[in-house]
């Protein structure tokens, strides 16, 4: 029998400082058994940095194929497709290719695998923003396995501000930038 997933509760004070937003968040996030809690924090945060209210979390790890994140416009047609931690430029290009009205955005687990994926010559790639997220950042969010967080996030530019119960950290969100290929 597989194990059920575990679900996490999330009240995030969101301050995007460059988008003039500031929102109060509530959500759960469903951990799949086999999913890293960094993982988790980097759905988190892929989800705060890309906001907007139709939003919402994907299958996860239960779907390979889908997105962490998406959100569509009122006719149902996708316009934003989220991934995190590790992307192949193959499949990445794949979703560029299906999703021509979608803006697309991965946020990778460390500034190697940016620098890995940099290297890729995609096709439509002006649709497509690449960042890598702060290792040490995602490990320290990680150190508290409770399954309920309460925090204030505050984005600026491409820096990450969080204030968890009186605990802060920060860190960078480190962009990259793709070659373009001859569609």
């Amino acid at each position: 029998m597989a194990l059920p997933a575990a679900l996490y509760d999330f009240q995030v004070d969101l301050r995007h400082v460059d988008r003039s937003l500031e929102q109060s968040l509530q959500f759960k996030v469903a951990r799949h058994p086999s999913e890293t809690l960094e993982r988790v924090w980097l759905r988190v945060l892929a989800f705060c940095w890309c906001w907007d209210e139709r939003l919402s979390f994907g299958p996860g790890l239960s779907d390979p194929d889908a997105p962490d994140c998406a959100s569509t416009d009122y006719t149902g047609q996708l316009t934003q497709w989220i991934r995190v931690g590790k992307a192949e430029p193959e499949r990445v290009q794949k979703i560029l290719d299906r999703n021509h009205a979608a803006q697309v955005t991965l946020l990778l687990d460390s500034p190697e695998r940016l620098e890995e994926f940099a290297q890729a010559k995609l096709a439509r790639a002006e649709r497509l923003t690449v960042a890598a997220a702060d290792p040490q950042l995602i490990r320290a969010l990680a150190a508290d396995e409770s399954r309920r967080a309460k925090l204030i996030l505050t984005i600026v530019g491409d820096h990450c501000y969080l204030d968890r119960g009186g605990q802060t950290l920060d860190g960078p969100l480190e962009r990259g930038r793709i070659g373009l290929s001859t569609p």
